[in-house]
């Protein structure tokens, strides 16, 4: 197959990433040839893009040939053998490396021309290049979105050595391909057109992607407020700043359930954005928010601080009863790993005097023993989700059951999944029994209050 343009080549691997679409999707092209196509695989996905800067490292007396590879961030790959074969002594590479990274600046500068870096933490980044030879410069774009925090990482591209698949299904969660040839001299080779990518395209491309807005993105009620059948961006006040979050609420909700996500992740967890959806279509509306501020996320020991994170759930749940959209309406938690710690510690901690009591709680590959000490004052009936697979997780909800004296409980195993439920099905029925959990113990309130 021949493509006849980028263009075209990105219409056709936009074409088998439909599985994409609806989540939390943030696509990065690496420039200048991987933007052309990155433009149409957002297109199709109705996400954002953004540039992933990397620079190949090439041998002196034979540039296309990579002998490493930097990126953003800082991020350095060396390739040993190529580095080896090719004698290239320390002070030829360190020469290359500083030419590079010049280049690499100068793009950051003129690519995003004055826009920040699209946030990666917590979403699915979809790399896309408009060729895979070596690999080394996709291996590089993998560590450094990695190294941003990533949920998940895809690797797509129009074509790939063939030699080179399983290798980088090491380097990324998943990697699409419309074609992978064992033949392989040339990316060009590929394509009727690959006459080079000019910045000048790369800058366009990136600023009319900036210019249209996705579908479902957030807006605001009258007033600047979170209104009903709405997404809205929010700032919850707490004692040392704001912290972002998600409020959707859709039309009648018969209740709210609040996110709190687990280490590592944030208010964009694809994971969880897949539940809360699950969840909107049952009629109830969803609070997913960054527990932490951006400089407490500096620290990993906050990321465990429970207490800490129980009184930012806390902080949310108050924030809102002053929301006129969600200030009545049952209460639930939904936590995930750390998480759920953090929401059963709020839910044995909730004063009723202070904010609305919490109806029902959904653990997902939790890790309640975290919150071991407060199990018993918890009455709020509680769900825990484990996959069959994680078994010390397993072990630890099961004991931790045991300390849950004081709620109705259960404990639901779902059957070859591990702790991130990325096993094909396996968030899809942890979605479904939450969302069976939640109306079960919210709705009927729910319909309460309305009458």
């Amino acid at each position: 197959m021949i493509f006849d343009t980028r263009a075209d080549a990105g219409r056709q691997l936009g074409a088998r990433m439909a599985h994409l679409r609806g989540q939390d999707v943030v696509v990065v092209g690496l420039p200048r040839g991987g933007v052309p196509v990155g433009f149409e695989v957002a297109r199709a996905l109705d996400a954002p893009l953004d540039v992933i800067l990397v620079r190949k490292i090439g041998v002196p007396f034979q540039p296309e040939l990579a002998m490493g590879a930097i990126a953003e961030g800082g991020v350095r790959v060396v390739n040993e053998e190529t580095l080896l074969l090719a004698d290239v002594s320390p002070e030829e590479f360190a020469a290359v490396e500083a030419r590079e990274t010049a280049e690499l600046e100068r793009r950051a500068r003129r690519f995003r021309d004055g826009r920040p870096r699209i946030p990666l933490a917590g979403r699915t980044v979809v790399i896309v290049d408009d060729g895979i030879a070596t690999g080394s410069t996709a291996l590089a774009a993998c560590r450094v979105v990695r190294a941003q925090c990533a949920d998940r990482v895809v690797l797509a591209t129009p074509v790939a050595a063939r030699d080179r698949i399983d290798w980088l299904r090491r380097q990324a969660d998943e990697v699409i391909c419309v074609q992978s040839p064992a033949s392989f001299l040339g990316i060009g080779e590929f394509y009727a057109d690959f006459d080079q990518t000019p910045d000048e395209e790369v800058t366009d491309l990136l600023r009319r992607a900036a210019a249209r807005r996705p579908e479902g993105m957030a807006g605001t009620g009258e007033g600047g407020g979170p209104g009903a059948g709405r997404v809205v961006e929010v700032a919850i006040p707490v004692e040392v700043g704001e912290l972002a979050g998600r409020l959707s609420v859709p039309p009648q909700p018969a209740g709210v359930v609040v996110f709190a996500h687990g280490s590592g992740s944030s208010r964009n967890s694809s994971r969880n954005r897949f539940v809360a959806d699950t969840l909107a279509s049952a009629g109830l509306a969803t609070l997913l928010f960054d527990l932490l501020t951006p400089e407490e996320e500096r620290d990993v020991g906050n990321v465990f601080d429970i207490e800490l994170l129980a009184r930012r759930l806390l902080a949310a749940t108050a924030w809102l009863q002053h929301v006129p959209a969600t200030a009545a309406l049952p209460l639930g938690y939904f936590g995930a790993s750390t998480g759920a710690a953090a929401a059963l510690s709020a839910a044995a901690e909730v004063d009723p005097q202070a904010v609305a009591d919490v109806a029902a709680v959904v653990s997902r590959g939790g890790r309640p023993d975290l919150a071991w000490e407060a199990l018993p004052a918890v009455r709020a009936p509680v769900l825990l989700v484990v996959g069959g697979r994680d078994e010390q997780v397993l072990e630890l909800n099961r004991r931790a059951r045991e300390r849950l004296t004081g709620c109705a409980s259960r404990l639901e195993i779902v059957p070859g999944a591990t702790h991130l439920f990325g096993e094909p099905g396996s968030l899809e029925q942890v979605a479904a029994l939450a969302r069976d959990w939640f109306v079960d113990h919210l709705s009927l309130l729910g319909h309460a209050h309305r009458a």
